[in-house]
């Protein structure tokens, strides 16, 4: 396939379509994993492939769009912007001040597709925490990762939330 012959129409198709069999991978790898070893393992496995996607997904990224490393919150909103969750999970990144930054998942693909399902929360906050930690560290290893909450806490008006703070 021609990625550069094809329309930006089909493009944005494809980014969509690969970012969402990259979920249902990741969905269908942990059930596996948990069919076979138990929730408790599976989470552990979790946690241990997250620690390390997330930077390797974050260096990608900042060379990929030029995102200086070491650039602090400004980098880190502009690297969050263009993971694979983004487009298909609705996300909000706030600036509180200099030295304090906001997320917050708005609409999150895993927690819907449970809920329809009927199927409780998945409690995805020890895994987020390694997650976004070391997404975050990758951009600048000053950063400081903090969950407010996510599930098993109970959904607010966003799935999770989390807080990556600059020591002043």
């Amino acid at each position: 396939m021609d990625l550069e012959a094809l329309p930006r129409e089909d493009l944005i198709s494809l980014v969509r379509i690969y970012s969402r069999n990259w979920l249902a991978h990741d969905g269908c790898w942990f059930l596996a994993a948990e069919e076979r070893h138990g929730l408790k393992e599976a989470m552990e496995l979790d946690r241990a492939a997250w620690a390390r996607f997330a930077p390797a997904e974050a260096r990608r990224i900042m060379e990929a769009f030029r995102i200086p490393h070491g650039g602090g919150l400004w980098s880190l909103g502009r690297a969050l912007e263009y993971r694979l969750y983004a487009t298909i999970n609705r996300q909000e990144c706030q600036a509180v001040d200099d030295h304090l930054m906001r997320f917050r998942m708005l609409e999150c693909r895993v927690q819907a597709t449970r809920q329809q399902k009927g199927l409780p929360a998945f409690p995805c906050r020890g895994v987020g925490l390694v997650e976004y930690s070391e997404f975050a560290r990758a951009v600048d290893p000053r950063i400081e990762t903090r969950c407010l909450h996510a599930p098993p806490d109970p959904v607010s008006t966003s799935y999770c939330e989390w807080e990556f703070a600059l020591p002043q």
